[in-house]
This record gives C-alpha cells, sequence and structure tokens, in this order.
C-alpha cells in the first residue's frame, strides 16, 4: 500500500470517529429530552465544536502517522544510514501528477455530496421540518462528501486512471 493510501485511509479514519462521536453525543442529548429540536445555539455550538475536535484530531493523528510511518519505514529498510532513510521517506511523499488528478477527481464526488446535502437542506426547510434537521443534514452530507471523496481516491490509487 502506498503512502498516498495509507495517508487517505487514515483520513478516512479520523473522519469516521469524530462523526461517530458528534452523533453519539448530540442525539444521545436529543433522545434524553435534554435538548429541544429548537434550540439553534446548542446543535450550532455541538457542530462548531466537532468541527473544532475534527481539526485538532486530524492534525494530531497526521503527525502521529508520519512519525510511525518513517519508523516503520526504518525498521523495514533495516541498518541503512539516516540519509538513505530520509531520502526513500521524501521520495514516497512526492506528489505527482497522478496524485494531483486522483485528488481532482475524488473532490468532484465530495462537492456532489455537499451540493445535494445542501439542496435536502432547504428541502427540508420547505417541508416545514425543524431547523435542527436542516443543520444535521448539512454537517452530514459534507461528512460523507469526505468520506466518499477519500474512498474514491482510494480507489483511483488501486484501480489507477
Amino acid at each position: 500500500m502506498s503512502y498516498q493510501e495509507k495517508r487517505t485511509l487514515t483520513n478516512m479514519f479520523s473522519g469516521i470517529a469524530v462523526l461517530v462521536a458528534y452523533y453519539l453525543y448530540a442525539f444521545g442529548k436529543y433522545q434524553r429530552g435534554l435538548v429541544e429540536a429548537s434550540d439553534l445555539k446548542f446543535w450550532a455550538g455541538t457542530m462548531l465544536i466537532f468541527i473544532g475536535i475534527g481539526v485538532v484530531a486530524s492534525i494530531l493523528i497526521m503527525i502521529l502517522f508520519h512519525i510511525l510511518y518513517a519508523i516503520a519505514l526504518a525498521v523495514k529498510q533495516g541498518n541503512c544510514d539516516e540519509k538513505k532513510i530520509n531520502q526513500t521517506l521524501e521520495s514516497s511523499m512526492v506528489e505527482d501528477e497522478m496524485d494531483k488528478l486522483i485528488e481532482l477527481k475524488s473532490l468532484r464526488i465530495g462537492f456532489l455530496f455537499a451540493g445535494i446535502g445542501f439542496v435536502g437542506a432547504l428541502v427540508s426547510l420547505m417541508f416545514e421540518q425543524p431547523p435542527m434537521v436542516m443543520l444535521n443534514l448539512l454537517f452530514f452530507s459534507f461528512s460523507v462528501g469526505s468520506l466518499f471523496e477519500g474512498g474514491l481516491s482510494l480507489y483511483y490509487y488501486r484501480k489507477g486512471l
């Protein structure tokens, strides 16, 4: 598995973890009756907090991923000097034209999900659903779009273009 595939999988797992944590927290409070569907301050605040948690978690997980990747590469190469390990590490992290093309193609699916979610959120308001439904549709569509973007990237790395 290439560096790009491992990095994409790591990003996807951190995104899934944050999304699951949000829904367990927010809907757990909603189901226990601790918050109303009309309490937009709670829903917006919770989403902002979990977006922040997602950013921080993503940064920390990527730092940890790079450290572990470098250690695994050093162990795999055995008794090589530090220059050779650094050279191998840098060469595996280079982004070529295929990587950029895969990124562009997979970004399309992320934007597609975000657009569909936005339209779905507007439709939910049109059918007089609570604004909480609209906010969660937006949050969910952006999150799922990001996950599908990563999945499509993995598919293109495996299949090729």
